[in-house]
Protein backbone atom coordinates (compact mmCIF):
# COMPACT_ATOMS: atom_id res chain seq x y z
CA UNK A 1 0.00 0.00 0.00
CA UNK A 2 0.78 3.74 -0.54
CA UNK A 3 0.10 6.39 2.13
CA UNK A 4 -0.37 10.36 1.70
CA UNK A 5 -0.57 12.86 4.12
CA UNK A 6 -3.43 15.03 4.26
CA UNK A 7 -3.27 17.95 6.43
CA UNK A 8 -4.94 18.14 9.81
CA UNK A 9 -5.45 14.37 9.38
CA UNK A 10 -2.96 12.65 12.04
CA UNK A 11 -2.24 9.17 10.11
CA UNK A 12 -1.15 8.61 7.22
CA UNK A 13 -4.11 8.02 4.58
CA UNK A 14 -3.85 4.83 2.46
CA UNK A 15 -4.56 5.65 -1.22
CA UNK A 16 -6.64 3.51 -1.08
CA UNK A 17 -9.92 3.93 1.09
CA UNK A 18 -12.29 1.11 1.88
CA UNK A 19 -15.91 2.08 0.65
CA UNK A 20 -18.77 1.01 2.71
CA UNK A 21 -21.30 2.00 -0.17
CA UNK A 22 -22.08 -1.51 -0.51
CA UNK A 23 -23.24 -5.05 1.85
CA UNK A 24 -23.08 -5.93 4.69
CA UNK A 25 -22.30 -2.37 5.30
CA UNK A 26 -25.20 -0.30 4.19
CA UNK A 27 -27.79 -2.78 6.52
CA UNK A 28 -25.53 -2.64 9.49
CA UNK A 29 -24.20 -6.07 9.02
CA UNK A 30 -21.01 -7.63 11.02
CA UNK A 31 -18.10 -6.01 8.76
CA UNK A 32 -15.42 -7.18 10.94
CA UNK A 33 -13.75 -10.16 8.73
CA UNK A 34 -13.74 -7.86 5.41
CA UNK A 35 -12.42 -5.20 7.97
CA UNK A 36 -9.82 -7.02 8.99
CA UNK A 37 -8.58 -8.24 6.35
CA UNK A 38 -9.04 -4.95 4.39
CA UNK A 39 -6.72 -3.69 7.39
CA UNK A 40 -3.99 -6.33 6.85
CA UNK A 41 -3.57 -5.32 3.65
CA UNK A 42 -2.66 -1.96 4.72
CA UNK A 43 -6.33 -0.26 4.14
CA UNK A 44 -6.30 1.92 6.81
CA UNK A 45 -8.68 4.58 5.54
CA UNK A 46 -12.10 3.93 5.53
CA UNK A 47 -14.75 5.77 2.77
CA UNK A 48 -18.30 6.29 4.55
CA UNK A 49 -20.77 8.52 5.29
CA UNK A 50 -24.48 9.60 6.91
CA UNK A 51 -26.70 8.43 4.15
CA UNK A 52 -24.77 4.88 3.53
CA UNK A 53 -27.65 3.24 5.65
CA UNK A 54 -26.21 1.89 8.69
CA UNK A 55 -22.45 1.78 7.26
CA UNK A 56 -21.21 3.66 10.00
CA UNK A 57 -22.52 1.46 12.50
CA UNK A 58 -20.67 -1.62 10.82
CA UNK A 59 -17.56 0.37 11.22
CA UNK A 60 -18.25 1.42 14.61
CA UNK A 61 -18.71 -1.67 15.41
CA UNK A 62 -15.63 -3.19 13.87
CA UNK A 63 -13.42 -0.43 15.45
CA UNK A 64 -14.83 -0.60 18.97
CA UNK A 65 -14.23 -4.65 19.27
CA UNK A 66 -10.47 -4.11 17.88
CA UNK A 67 -9.80 -1.46 19.83
CA UNK A 68 -8.13 0.52 16.84
CA UNK A 69 -9.63 3.88 16.58
CA UNK A 70 -6.69 5.74 16.64
CA UNK A 71 -4.91 3.41 14.03
CA UNK A 72 -7.98 3.82 11.70
CA UNK A 73 -8.81 7.49 9.11
CA UNK A 74 -12.60 8.02 9.06
CA UNK A 75 -13.73 9.69 6.47
CA UNK A 76 -17.60 10.44 6.54
CA UNK A 77 -19.95 12.86 4.96
CA UNK A 78 -22.52 15.22 6.15
CA UNK A 79 -25.70 17.19 4.12
CA UNK A 80 -26.78 14.52 2.12
CA UNK A 81 -30.63 15.45 0.78
CA UNK A 82 -32.80 13.58 2.62
CA UNK A 83 -36.68 12.56 2.15
CA UNK A 84 -37.33 15.69 3.90
CA UNK A 85 -34.95 18.28 2.44
CA UNK A 86 -33.15 19.12 -0.35
CA UNK A 87 -31.17 22.20 1.43
CA UNK A 88 -28.97 20.56 4.05
CA UNK A 89 -26.02 22.77 4.28
CA UNK A 90 -27.20 24.58 7.35
CA UNK A 91 -25.32 24.58 10.85
CA UNK A 92 -28.30 22.69 12.13
CA UNK A 93 -28.34 19.88 9.41
CA UNK A 94 -24.17 19.61 10.00
CA UNK A 95 -24.20 19.32 13.01
CA UNK A 96 -26.99 17.04 13.68
CA UNK A 97 -25.28 15.17 10.72
CA UNK A 98 -21.71 15.05 12.94
CA UNK A 99 -23.89 13.57 16.32
CA UNK A 100 -25.44 11.10 14.68
CA UNK A 101 -22.51 9.81 12.50
CA UNK A 102 -20.05 10.02 15.56
CA UNK A 103 -22.77 8.03 17.88
CA UNK A 104 -22.70 5.08 15.09
CA UNK A 105 -18.97 5.18 14.72
CA UNK A 106 -18.16 5.36 18.69
CA UNK A 107 -15.93 8.13 18.31
CA UNK A 108 -16.09 11.93 19.38
CA UNK A 109 -13.69 13.05 16.16
CA UNK A 110 -14.07 12.32 12.22
CA UNK A 111 -10.62 12.20 10.46
CA UNK A 112 -12.16 14.11 7.42
CA UNK A 113 -15.46 15.14 7.22
CA UNK A 114 -16.91 16.14 3.82
CA UNK A 115 -20.15 18.08 2.78
CA UNK A 116 -21.63 15.77 0.40
CA UNK A 117 -23.58 17.57 -1.36
CA UNK A 118 -23.69 21.36 -2.62
CA UNK A 119 -26.69 24.16 -2.56
CA UNK A 120 -25.27 26.76 -5.01
CA UNK A 121 -27.98 29.71 -3.47
CA UNK A 122 -26.29 29.07 -0.07
CA UNK A 123 -23.47 31.48 0.70
CA UNK A 124 -20.10 29.81 1.11
CA UNK A 125 -19.09 31.27 4.32
CA UNK A 126 -22.10 29.05 6.12
CA UNK A 127 -20.32 25.77 5.74
CA UNK A 128 -16.71 27.69 6.10
CA UNK A 129 -17.83 28.87 9.40
CA UNK A 130 -19.38 25.74 10.63
CA UNK A 131 -16.33 23.60 10.20
CA UNK A 132 -13.51 26.01 11.40
CA UNK A 133 -15.89 25.77 14.65
CA UNK A 134 -16.26 21.97 14.33
CA UNK A 135 -12.23 21.98 14.12
CA UNK A 136 -11.58 24.18 17.04
CA UNK A 137 -13.75 22.05 18.72
CA UNK A 138 -11.87 18.74 18.33
CA UNK A 139 -14.78 17.05 16.15
CA UNK A 140 -12.95 17.13 13.01
CA UNK A 141 -9.64 17.07 11.22
CA UNK A 142 -9.37 17.96 7.67
CA UNK A 143 -12.83 19.03 5.73
CA UNK A 144 -13.97 19.63 2.47
CA UNK A 145 -16.76 18.68 0.06
CA UNK A 146 -17.45 15.62 -2.06
CA UNK A 147 -19.52 16.72 -5.25
CA UNK A 148 -19.21 20.43 -5.33
CA UNK A 149 -17.86 22.06 -8.34
CA UNK A 150 -14.42 23.72 -8.73
CA UNK A 151 -15.85 27.65 -9.17
CA UNK A 152 -18.01 26.85 -5.57
CA UNK A 153 -14.28 25.18 -4.23
CA UNK A 154 -12.50 28.51 -4.87
CA UNK A 155 -15.36 30.79 -3.96
CA UNK A 156 -15.47 28.46 -0.40
CA UNK A 157 -11.50 29.00 -0.54
CA UNK A 158 -11.56 33.13 -1.00
CA UNK A 159 -13.50 33.54 1.72
CA UNK A 160 -11.75 31.70 4.16
CA UNK A 161 -8.60 33.34 3.43
CA UNK A 162 -9.98 36.36 3.51
CA UNK A 163 -11.64 35.80 6.71
CA UNK A 164 -8.38 34.07 8.30
CA UNK A 165 -10.17 30.69 8.14
CA UNK A 166 -9.03 26.65 7.39
CA UNK A 167 -10.71 26.55 3.44
CA UNK A 168 -11.78 23.16 1.93
CA UNK A 169 -8.26 21.09 1.95
CA UNK A 170 -10.29 17.78 0.49
CA UNK A 171 -12.55 16.79 -2.41
CA UNK A 172 -14.48 14.26 -3.49
CA UNK A 173 -15.55 14.25 -7.06
CA UNK A 174 -16.18 11.47 -9.60
CA UNK A 175 -13.05 10.52 -11.51
CA UNK A 176 -12.64 7.25 -13.70
CA UNK A 177 -10.74 6.86 -16.81
CA UNK A 178 -14.79 6.14 -18.43
CA UNK A 179 -16.42 9.80 -19.16
CA UNK A 180 -20.11 10.29 -17.08
CA UNK A 181 -21.75 11.01 -19.71
CA UNK A 182 -24.83 11.72 -17.77
CA UNK A 183 -24.94 12.35 -13.89
CA UNK A 184 -25.93 9.21 -12.01
CA UNK A 185 -27.95 10.42 -9.61
CA UNK A 186 -28.72 13.94 -9.52
CA UNK A 187 -25.46 15.97 -7.68
CA UNK A 188 -22.47 13.77 -9.21
CA UNK A 189 -20.18 16.27 -10.17
CA UNK A 190 -17.60 14.57 -12.11
CA UNK A 191 -13.47 16.17 -13.22
CA UNK A 192 -13.33 13.33 -16.11
CA UNK A 193 -13.89 14.09 -19.55
CA UNK A 194 -11.95 16.67 -22.20
CA UNK A 195 -13.98 19.60 -20.99
CA UNK A 196 -12.76 19.25 -17.32
CA UNK A 197 -9.10 19.45 -18.06
CA UNK A 198 -8.45 22.89 -16.52
CA UNK A 199 -10.21 21.56 -13.08
CA UNK A 200 -8.25 19.10 -13.15
CA UNK A 201 -5.14 21.08 -13.97
CA UNK A 202 -5.90 23.08 -10.78
CA UNK A 203 -6.30 20.32 -8.52
CA UNK A 204 -2.94 18.95 -9.52
CA UNK A 205 -1.54 22.59 -9.52
CA UNK A 206 -3.07 23.18 -5.98
CA UNK A 207 -2.04 19.72 -4.73
CA UNK A 208 -5.54 19.15 -2.72
CA UNK A 209 -6.54 15.77 -2.13
CA UNK A 210 -8.74 14.46 -4.65
CA UNK A 211 -11.01 11.49 -3.31
CA UNK A 212 -12.58 9.54 -6.35
CA UNK A 213 -15.54 8.11 -6.00
CA UNK A 214 -16.56 5.82 -8.45
CA UNK A 215 -13.16 5.32 -9.83
CA UNK A 216 -13.73 2.13 -11.68
CA UNK A 217 -16.82 3.55 -12.79
CA UNK A 218 -18.97 1.54 -10.70
CA UNK A 219 -17.50 -1.80 -12.56
CA UNK A 220 -17.78 -1.12 -15.86
CA UNK A 221 -13.68 -1.73 -15.61
CA UNK A 222 -14.39 -5.16 -12.93
CA UNK A 223 -13.43 -7.66 -16.06
CA UNK A 224 -17.12 -9.29 -15.68
CA UNK A 225 -17.46 -8.28 -19.44
CA UNK A 226 -15.58 -7.52 -22.89
CA UNK A 227 -16.11 -4.55 -24.73
CA UNK A 228 -17.83 -6.60 -27.18
CA UNK A 229 -20.07 -7.91 -24.98
CA UNK A 230 -22.88 -5.48 -24.77
CA UNK A 231 -25.57 -7.64 -23.25
CA UNK A 232 -23.59 -9.14 -20.41
CA UNK A 233 -22.67 -5.65 -20.08
CA UNK A 234 -25.76 -4.05 -19.44
CA UNK A 235 -26.91 -6.89 -17.14
CA UNK A 236 -23.65 -6.26 -15.31
CA UNK A 237 -23.83 -3.04 -14.53
CA UNK A 238 -26.83 -0.95 -12.11
CA UNK A 239 -29.12 1.47 -13.00
CA UNK A 240 -26.77 3.98 -12.22
CA UNK A 241 -23.48 2.95 -13.84
CA UNK A 242 -25.94 2.19 -16.99
CA UNK A 243 -26.99 6.04 -16.85
CA UNK A 244 -23.58 7.05 -16.67
CA UNK A 245 -20.71 5.28 -17.89
CA UNK A 246 -23.04 2.73 -20.40
CA UNK A 247 -21.72 4.45 -23.66
CA UNK A 248 -20.25 3.90 -27.06
CA UNK A 249 -16.63 6.13 -26.66
CA UNK A 250 -16.32 4.03 -23.13
CA UNK A 251 -16.81 0.91 -24.56
CA UNK A 252 -13.42 1.83 -26.74
CA UNK A 253 -12.07 2.75 -23.79
CA UNK A 254 -12.42 -0.84 -22.29
CA UNK A 255 -11.31 -2.17 -25.36
CA UNK A 256 -8.02 -0.04 -25.49
CA UNK A 257 -8.22 -0.90 -22.11
CA UNK A 258 -8.15 -5.21 -22.97
CA UNK A 259 -5.45 -4.48 -25.16
CA UNK A 260 -3.02 -2.76 -23.32
CA UNK A 261 -3.74 -5.04 -19.57
CA UNK A 262 -2.46 -7.97 -21.89
CA UNK A 263 0.34 -6.24 -22.91
CA UNK A 264 1.59 -5.38 -19.50
CA UNK A 265 0.21 -8.74 -18.23
CA UNK A 266 -2.17 -7.09 -15.65
CA UNK A 267 -6.18 -6.95 -15.80
CA UNK A 268 -8.55 -4.39 -17.16
CA UNK A 269 -9.32 -3.57 -13.45
CA UNK A 270 -5.85 -3.03 -12.50
CA UNK A 271 -4.77 -0.79 -15.77
CA UNK A 272 -7.88 1.57 -14.95
CA UNK A 273 -6.30 2.07 -11.73
CA UNK A 274 -3.06 2.95 -12.54
CA UNK A 275 -4.73 5.29 -15.17
CA UNK A 276 -6.15 6.70 -11.94
CA UNK A 277 -3.06 7.21 -10.04
CA UNK A 278 -0.97 8.04 -12.88
CA UNK A 279 -2.74 11.30 -12.76
CA UNK A 280 -0.60 14.58 -11.84
CA UNK A 281 -3.16 14.98 -9.28
CA UNK A 282 -2.69 14.22 -5.82
CA UNK A 283 -4.99 10.85 -5.92
CA UNK A 284 -6.86 8.80 -3.21
CA UNK A 285 -9.63 6.58 -4.46
CA UNK A 286 -12.60 4.82 -2.73
CA UNK A 287 -12.72 1.36 -3.81
CA UNK A 288 -15.53 -1.60 -2.50
CA UNK A 289 -14.87 -4.78 -2.46
CA UNK A 290 -15.91 -7.82 0.10
CA UNK A 291 -13.22 -9.38 -1.53
CA UNK A 292 -9.13 -9.35 -0.21
CA UNK A 293 -8.19 -11.14 -3.42
CA UNK A 294 -8.82 -8.51 -5.03
CA UNK A 295 -7.99 -5.83 -3.04
CA UNK A 296 -4.74 -7.12 -3.04
CA UNK A 297 -4.85 -6.86 -6.56
CA UNK A 298 -6.46 -3.39 -6.51
CA UNK A 299 -3.18 -2.18 -4.17
CA UNK A 300 -1.02 -4.23 -6.91
CA UNK A 301 -2.12 -1.60 -9.38
CA UNK A 302 -0.23 1.45 -7.59
CA UNK A 303 2.69 0.00 -8.65
CA UNK A 304 1.95 -0.09 -12.52
CA UNK A 305 3.29 2.99 -14.15
CA UNK A 306 1.40 4.70 -17.37
CA UNK A 307 3.59 7.11 -19.08
CA UNK A 308 1.26 10.08 -20.59
CA UNK A 309 1.26 8.72 -24.30
CA UNK A 310 -0.48 6.00 -22.29
CA UNK A 311 -2.94 7.60 -20.26
CA UNK A 312 -3.44 9.18 -23.34
CA UNK A 313 -4.40 7.02 -25.36
CA UNK A 314 -6.85 5.02 -22.83
CA UNK A 315 -8.58 8.39 -22.47
CA UNK A 316 -9.26 8.59 -26.35
CA UNK A 317 -6.97 11.60 -26.18
CA UNK A 318 -4.68 10.35 -29.23
CA UNK A 319 -4.93 7.32 -31.51
CA UNK A 320 -1.38 6.41 -31.06
CA UNK A 321 0.80 5.71 -28.30
CA UNK A 322 3.82 7.67 -30.75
Amino acid sequence: MKYGKIMNVKQPVSRILMGTASEPFQSGGDASDILDSMFELGVTAIDTARNYGLAERSVGDWMEKRGNRDKVVILSKCSHPDEFSSRRVSEKDIREDFAVSSGLLRTDHIDIYLLHRDVEDVDVSVPIEVLNAMHSEGKIGAFGVSNWTLERIRKANEYAAAHGLIPFTVSSPNYSLAYQAEDMWGGSVTVSGPENRSVRDWYASSGMPVVAHSPMARGFFSGRFTSADRETAAAALDEYARKGFYHEENFERLRRCEIMAEQKGCTVAQLSLAWLFSSPMNMFAAVSTSSPERMAQNIAALDIELTPAERDYLDLVSDSLD
